[in-house]
């Protein structure tokens, strides 16, 4: 049996796929992720660094840049190639699984929401 790679958490998968388009930094992924969800997603801060942290460890994202800005610093993320390759298999394993619920729905004459 082949070993898989744990699916990504909501908040990551939306974390990668605001990294899609280039580096940002905490602030622009949040605000990346809410445009792309239609504002459903929001991001806390603290569920942000946990995450991106998570994702550098998985080798997912790669700090790049820093900036000092007002002050503080400003770190910019990248995704990286396995980073880009998990957001792929994790879009493939949730397409795949709504077409499974969403075939069922048909066969039982349900309509999907």
């Amino acid at each position: 049996m082949t070993r898989q790679s744990p699916s990504l958490t909501e908040a990551q998968y939306f974390i990668l796929a605001a990294l899609l388009d280039g580096p940002l930094h905490g602030y622009g992924i949040v605000k990346a992720a809410e445009r792309v969800t239609d504002g459903r997603l929001r991001i806390a801060v603290g569920t942000l660094y946990g995450a991106l942290e998570r994702l550098e460890r998985a080798g997912y994202v790669t700090p790049g840049d820093e900036e000092i800005v007002d002050g503080r610093a400003r770190r910019y993320y990248r995704l990286t190639e396995d980073g880009r390759g998990a957001l792929d298999r994790e879009a493939l394993r949730m397409r795949q699984a709504a077409a499974l619920v969403l075939g069922r729905a048909r066969e039982a004459g349900a309509a999907p929401a």
